[in-house]
């Protein structure tokens, strides 16, 4: 390493979020840039580790070559740590801004002081790189003559598609909606990643031979049987899109949809896109989310962008530790609090919260009932006398999801 002792002089610095009440009026992205001398003293963090978890089983999925990249920061060899980078990640933009960083809670340096800025140091090589104009397509020099068809736009549809391609095999992208991207377009907000971000790498992918087919619904539109006739090999990376549920008297209610729903249907304003369906907004309105997760977050923020009157946020399981709880010991993903940016531009946060039925007035929402409950044993058990109603104009369900939809389509491909 360049400097053994950096972790020693440099405390833990990562970017600053833009002041809220800036960022809550537009939907830019709620990070301020970092200073590329801020970021090779984040680099020089690295310790150089015997066994560096970050990049481990516990850290980092794909396996980047975190403390290489660190050190090649730290250095100033910005071209070197995008090489070093793109040979495990096909797309360090998204998982830079949008990864939960597994990496840093797994970091031996973390064990004692702060971490290393290790997301921000990834996400700022790769646009350094674009801004530089080192990110190029990478054509495959010979072609194989075989042809592939991905379903599903989405980052694991469009990495699946970019190796096969740079294998030399011709591939050709299947998505149902009319913009390629999947989640990273229509389910993350702007202010999380804009959508430029999407499509840079996405023209690098055109120039790759990367074909790509909007608005087929495959197994709809085009069957599977027909899919397994025209390509030698066909890659489902549709996702896990099928949200899970809220079966309780009132769910029929209007002002009662999915987190999804809601958040499609803003990306596509943002974008420009006419909206079709009923409008779902939050403009004006008392707002409660029901889940705690990001897709929670997600809600969050957008509802106060679209300027709610107040928003309630609900999660059946209990308030996680401030701190690491001992039953997440270093360097498994911990188990304790965490405040997103949209928490802080403002919230009612409840923990340990069932909801049970909804009551409206011509056939709108207009109450929420819920309870309080424990959790032991891996069971929740209501407590008594603990029973509430919330006058409320909008519900958002973001409890998760339960795996891919099925339309016939995995049936039919066997």
């Amino acid at each position: 390493m360049a400097d053994p002792k950096g972790f020693m002089k440099y405390p833990r610095e990562g970017p600053k979020r833009r002041p809220v009440e800036l960022r809550v009026l537009d939907w830019k992205e709620f990070y301020e840039p970092m200073a590329e001398d801020a970021l090779k003293a984040q680099g020089a963090r690295c310790m150089d580790c015997g066994v560096p978890f970050c990049q481990s089983h516990n850290g980092c999925p794909v396996v980047n070559l975190i403390p290489e990249w660190n050190d090649l920061v730290h250095r100033g060899r910005w071209k070197d740590a995008l090489k070093a980078l793109h040979t495990t990640n096909n797309f360090p933009e998204f998982t830079g801004r949008l990864c939960p960083a597994p990496c840093e809670s797994a970091c031996v340096l973390g064990i004692n002081e702060a971490p290393v800025s290790i997301r921000v140091i990834e996400w700022n090589i790769i646009d350094k790189g674009f801004d530089e104009g080192w990110v190029q397509p990478i054509l495959s020099p010979y072609k194989t003559g075989k042809t592939v068809a991905v379903v599903g736009s989405g980052p694991s549809g469009l990495a699946c598609a970019q190796q096969l391609a740079r294998a030399g095999h011709r591939v050709t992208v299947f998505e149902k909606a009319d913009r390629i991207g999947g989640l990273l377009v229509y389910g993350i907000p702007d202010f999380k990643m804009e959508k430029w971000v999407v499509d840079r790498r996405l023209e690098q992918m055109k120039a790759e031979g990367v074909e790509f087919r909007t608005n087929v619904a495959v197994g709809t539109d085009l069957s599977g049987e027909e899919l397994r006739r025209q390509y030698d090999a066909v890659c489902l990376a549709m996702g896990a899109e099928q949200a899970r549920e809220l079966p309780v008297p009132g769910r029929e209610l209007k002002g009662i949809h999915l987190a999804m729903d809601y958040l499609i249907q803003q990306n596509k304003r943002n974008m420009g896109q006419i909206v079709t369906d009923e409008p779902i907004t939050a403009k004006g309105k008392r707002v409660v989310i029901i889940g705690g997760g990001d897709t929670g977050s997600d809600c969050l923020g957008t509802t106060h962008r679209q300027g709610c009157v107040e928003v309630h946020q609900f999660e059946l399981l209990p308030e996680p530790p401030p701190q690491r709880a001992d039953s997440t010991p270093w360097p498994l993903w911990p188990m304790q609090l965490r405040t997103s940016h949209a928490h802080e531009e403002g919230c009612d946060r409840q923990w340990s919260v069932s909801t049970t039925r909804f009551t409206g007035h011509n056939g709108h929402v207009t109450k929420l009932h819920g309870g309080r409950v424990t959790f032991e044993n891996g069971r929740f058990t209501p407590l008594p006398g603990d029973d509430f109603e919330m006058n409320v104009d909008l519900v958002l369900l973001a409890m998760g999801f339960t795996g891919p939809v099925r339309n016939g389509l995995l049936d039919s491909l066997g």
